[in-house]
């Protein structure tokens, strides 16, 4: 496993990170998600191959990702000081106000079994509540030793700047990580958002890194539960197919030419464009074993350009342009 630092802090994370939204009771939030004896297995897996990283949410499958993370690591014995857990907020009553925060720390913290995090990320802009009020909230879980570093997730890329402006402003903590919406499907925010991440030396850590899937097989659409009832995927990703499919050619063309599984070309891609860890969601540990062998694979600048030849503008998803209508539930993919 290879291991980086997370933006201006010293928090070592190994180069993959693992997408919890694959685990939590099925049915809560999605069909397919694992159950906790198939969620543990994946995480000791993911543990004996060095990865130390891993990303949760307070809304994936109502808090039992969460529990069943937090309960898998405890059963395993792993040290505390072992692993980098990452969770969010928004997508709760009161989004991102003060109250909100410091209710929904708490409970995050209560389900993993932890007394702090390691990273704690803001889900989504939040157009309702004064960046001032957010940003202090954030900060006062750092101060009280709740949460060790901040990050932020999609969101338009003045929205990061404005808040990352208060924060230097007040002098409080400001985010070191952005996880967004990016992978060879869907390049947007290479226009804005990413140059001022890399600007600020913040670690990028995308979601969706092979697209829903489609970046690790020719099919565009496959025989599988997740494929089949993905409707979070479906509305990202089959408005563009036509010119996406495309680029998956390429994709599997570069493979066959090294001898490598799609994915792990996908998975390099990431990586040849400075991201410090994909977020990757796994429901077997065939992914995973997929996963870390992409961290040998090394694309040329010919083979960058190659990939990203085809690609046209897509239509923004993942940042929000107002804030959903209460009870909406919009989530990211990890996979």
């Amino acid at each position: 496993m290879q291991y980086a630092t997370l933006g201006n802090t010293d928090i070592q994370v190994s180069k993959i990170c693992i997408g919890a939204m694959s685990f939590g009771e099925p049915g809560t939030m999605h069909a397919w998600t694992l159950d906790y004896p198939a969620s543990a297995k994946v995480i000791d897996h993911a543990l004996g191959s060095g990865i130390n990283f891993f990303d949760t949410a307070n809304v994936y499958s109502n808090g039992t990702s969460e529990s069943y993370l937090g309960r898998a690591l405890k059963a395993q014995q792993v040290p505390r000081d072992q692993v980098v857990l990452a969770s969010k907020v928004y997508f709760n009553a009161g989004r991102l106000s003060k109250a909100a925060i410091q209710r929904e720390i708490d409970g995050t913290l209560q389900r993993l079994g932890t007394d702090y995090l390691d990273l704690y990320i803001i889900h989504r802009f939040d157009y309702d509540t004064p960046i001032e009020e957010t940003m202090s909230a954030l900060n006062d879980l750092v101060v009280a030793g709740k949460v060790r570093a901040i990050g932020a997730s999609a969101m338009y890329g003045y929205q990061f700047n404005a808040m990352q402006q208060v924060a230097r402003d007040h002098g409080w903590a400001q985010f070191q990580t952005m996880e967004n919406h990016y992978n060879l499907l869907y390049r947007e925010d290479e226009r804005e958002l990413i140059p001022i991440c890399q600007q600020m030396g913040v670690s990028l850590m995308p979601y969706s890194p092979l697209a829903a899937g489609h970046l690790s097989h020719v099919a565009w659409q496959v025989d599988t539960l997740r494929s089949q009832t993905d409707r979070v995927a479906m509305g990202k990703y089959d408005r563009t197919k036509d010119a996406d499919e495309q680029i998956v050619k390429r994709v599997n063309a570069l493979a066959d030419k090294y001898g490598v599984s799609m994915a792990q070309i996908a998975l390099a891609w990431q990586w040849a464009k400075g991201v410090t860890a994909p977020i990757v969601g796994s429901t077997k540990a065939k992914h995973l074993v997929d996963a870390v062998a992409a961290l040998q694979v090394k694309l040329t600048p010919a083979d960058v350009d190659y990939l990203e030849a085809l690609y046209w503008p897509h239509p923004i998803v993942g940042a929000l342009d107002h804030n959903p209508a209460a009870g909406t539930v919009l989530i990211d993919e990890k996979k």
